[in-house]
């Protein structure tokens, strides 16, 4: 008796870890968010984007070698990765352009107290 319990679940365990689906959308969404964040400018210098481009590669070896647990994770966190590269570059250009205002702003406020 003890011996059939063990043996199912034993199976239960099997079929738990076998059941695991393809993490085809999640590759899918990380290779977006990486498209994403190359579209609004993050580049190769940032570490985030060299890490999401690494970890995508290694989700996608996992995935070759059907081991979808693991490559679900490693394609999670290239995501997230990419969403960090995406709002660092975000926040650059933003920057950039509250200086550029700035500036403006200046030239604009002395333009007109050198006016009579």
């Amino acid at each position: 008796m003890t011996q059939r319990i063990g043996a199912a679940l034993a199976l239960l365990l099997l079929a738990g870890c076998a059941s695991d689906p393809a993490p085809v959308a999640q590759l899918q969404l990380t290779e977006q968010a990486l498209q994403q964040a190359r579209a609004v400018g993050a580049t190769g210098e940032q570490d985030e984007l060299r890490q999401a481009e690494t970890g995508l590669a290694a989700a996608r070896q996992a995935f070759e070698r059907e081991e979808y647990r693991q490559a679900r994770m490693l394609a999670e966190r290239a995501e997230l990765d990419a969403r960090l590269a995406e709002a660092q570059a975000l926040t650059a250009r933003n920057h950039v352009q509250v200086a550029e205002m700035k500036s403006r702003i200046t030239a604009l406020r002395s333009q007109l107290e050198a006016q009579p």
